[in-house]
């Protein structure tokens, strides 16, 4: 397991190999991956830590997430651009797989409102019709919670659990499976915009993939910092559309999945991931209210 402290000095080395110089690297976030602002420099390191217990091959998430926001940068989309201070990667370094992007001041106080992610949203899948590479199709769905669940056999959920865990992986992989597709954000919920003196920018694209938009609309829905009714409604999509139970269902495991896998690197978070598997045990359709 990757721990914070040789995250943060891979990225410093790889940084100032070329010929950034970091002076006071500040943590900002550490979760699911760890985000370090490399001090003075407007520099954020990417580095997956939790993420990269689930994916075999964080690189290839990492060379993915790049390829769409480059090309989102390229027809002028409101997006975080990756670095260019220096190759912005993915590089590895001693185990360590990390990206590098531009550091946006942003007001995180700021409250994205329903009508702001509903129109921002239908406008990145606008951009995102035109990506031209390929992207696996709903891989979140379809390859990774076969891999999250083999992470949770010793003891941390028990057989039953585990056994319904399992049996809706295989269930909503069938209902969603086919579905015509398009690059998509992946992990659009409002917590993804970052509020600049530029306006609003997606943000964290580690999840794009090619899916029905009902995914990302599912990922609205579902959030709990705003009206995710008001903000698929600001889409231009209905909230009570029956396409999107399937989404909402696949979304809800999806969450759940990960917040049990990241009590594994946090265990002070147990308790809060045995909270969600029993929110899940009680209602995994993923209906919101």
């Amino acid at each position: 397991m990757i721990s914070s402290g040789s995250a943060v000095a891979a990225a410093v080395a790889v940084a100032e190999e070329h010929g950034v110089r970091v002076r006071e690297p500040v943590v900002l976030k550490d979760s699911f991956n760890l985000r370090i602002h490399l001090r003075p420099a407007p520099v954020v390191a990417r580095v997956p830590t939790v993420t990269a217990l689930g994916r075999p091959r964080p690189a290839d998430v990492l060379r993915r997430e790049l390829e769409v926001v480059s090309y989102l940068c390229g027809v002028g989309a409101p997006v975080v651009p990756p670095s260019d201070l220096l190759p912005a990667g993915p590089h590895l370094r001693d185990g360590v797989v990390v990206s590098f992007w531009t550091h946006v001041e942003h007001d995180e106080d700021y409250a994205v409102t329903p009508e702001q992610a509903g129109r921002g949203l239908a406008a990145l899948h606008q951009a995102l019709r035109g990506f031209p590479g390929r992207l696996p199709y709903l891989w979140p769905v379809l390859d990774e919670p076969a891999r999250l669940l083999d992470l949770l056999v010793d003891g941390q959920v028990e057989a039953g659990a585990l056994g319904r865990l399992r049996d809706a992986c295989g269930e909503l992989a069938d209902r969603v499976e086919g579905a015509a597709g398009q690059a998509v954000h992946g992990d659009a919920h409002p917590g993804n915009l970052l509020a600049t003196s530029s306006g609003l920018l997606w943000n964290d694209f580690e999840e794009t993939m090619a899916a029905p938009v009902e995914w990302d609309l599912a990922c609205l829905l579902r959030t709990t910092r705003l009206d995710g009714r008001a903000a698929v409604r600001a889409y231009g999509a209905d909230p009570d559309d029956p396409g999107l139970r399937a989404f909402l269902a696949a979304r809800g495991l999806q969450g759940t999945l990960w917040m049990l896998v990241r009590a594994l690197r946090f265990p002070s978070e147990a308790g809060t991931a045995r909270a969600a598997l029993e929110a899940w045990l009680r209602d995994p359709s993923g209906a919101t209210r």
